[in-house]
């Protein structure tokens, strides 16, 4: 590995300026354009031959033999391994905090995150997180729709609604609805969803409860998983419209398979999972995503998780181009991540 260890100073601080000059032009990087840098005292020969050196190591590439050279994917993460994380002024802070003011529930949290990282950096904004069971109950509301369906509504105490259709064996009419709906608001409001489980298959259980009409007709809702709402996760993505202009050596075809695999929930919670594996609230940068998926051979995620105050772990992170302003989108990383971590629940 390349570093400040085993490489010269000068060498490190040219392949910097390289990286920093590709990132503002896009363009391949010359010698002479290295050497014109204000306090520059090297010739651009010297140069030459350093980023000769940085194109047998893998740093540069030449696309053409007279043209500049183009930092690769290895250039580009020991760029960013030395770059630090600017904390917003308490300015910036205080507007983004009012940016959460009006939110009301964990969805509309990750909502407004997203919002905000692809205002903030004109690349595609990612927040998730997972509804936990253990979050309390505010309240349950079951509508009839009819043909023996019911729309059942779950309020949570962190204001998160989540509903689903179930198809009963018999119909129910609205008020035995009713009455199922006053029984479970009225035993178990603020219980987790978890305990609410746990209990109303022990009450199920027992042998009174099949003399129970009440507690018959529960039961009949409950085996058509009541309460089993929870575990889907919440996942808001944001300018995607962003990729279709990027810089990037992408077929159509191809960036068709990255915009579907970005339709897919399930998969952007185990991608972010995947990569932000650092320490709770530290930014973590993923250069060059061709293992995830080969159309992402040349993006770059960068992102953070933290615990919201109602105790859902969240993940926040941007979707780029390889070649993306670093230290601005870590920065609008951590300072939404910061935000959402104390909005109050």
């Amino acid at each position: 590995m390349l570093s400040e260890q085993f490489m010269e100073r000068r060498k490190a601080d040219i392949l910097r300026s390289i990286v920093k000059k590709y990132i503002e032009t896009g363009q391949p990087v010359a010698s002479r354009t290295i050497a014109k840098r204000p306090g520059c005292q090297i010739s651009a020969a010297t140069i030459r031959n350093v980023m000769a050196d940085l194109c047998d190591e893998g740093y540069l590439s030449q696309p053409h033999t007279s043209a500049g050279r183009v930092p690769t994917e290895k250039a580009f993460r020991f760029f960013v391994r030395e770059l630090t994380v600017r904390r917003p002024s308490e300015a910036e802070f205080a507007r983004l905090q009012a940016a959460f003011r009006d939110v009301e529930s964990l969805e509309s949290v990750l909502d407004r995150s997203s919002h905000l990282l692809t205002k903030l950096t004109r690349n595609v904004g990612i927040a998730a997180a997972v509804p936990l069971s253990q979050q309390g109950l505010d309240r349950l509301e079951l509508m009839p729709l009819g043909e023996r369906r019911v729309l059942v509504i779950v309020v949570t105490r962190d204001r998160s609604v989540r509903n689903r259709v179930v198809t009963l064996d018999t119909d129910l009419s609205a008020e035995e609805l009713l009455s199922i709906r006053n029984y479970v608001n009225f035993h178990f409001s603020g219980w987790s969803l978890a305990d609410i489980r746990s209990e109303l298959e022990q009450r199920l259980r027992l042998q009174n409860a099949y003399y129970d009409a009440l507690l018959q007709r529960l039961r009949a809702l409950y085996q058509r998983g009541l309460l089993d709402i929870d575990l889907d996760p919440e996942v808001h993505l944001e300018g995607t419209s962003y990729l279709l202009s990027l810089d990037v050596h992408m077929t159509r075809e191809k960036m068709r398979d990255l915009l579907r695999a970005l339709e897919e929930k399930r998969r952007i919670l185990q991608l972010l999972d995947r990569l932000l594996d650092r320490p709770e609230g530290e930014v973590g940068v993923h250069v060059g995503l061709e293992e995830v998926h080969p159309a992402m051979k040349e993006l770059s995620l960068i992102g953070i998780r933290v615990t919201t105050r109602g105790g859902a772990v969240a993940r926040v992170a941007v979707l780029g181009p390889m070649r993306m302003h670093y230290e601005r989108v870590m920065s609008a990383v951590l300072s939404v991540g910061t935000a959402l971590q104390r909005v109050p629940s």
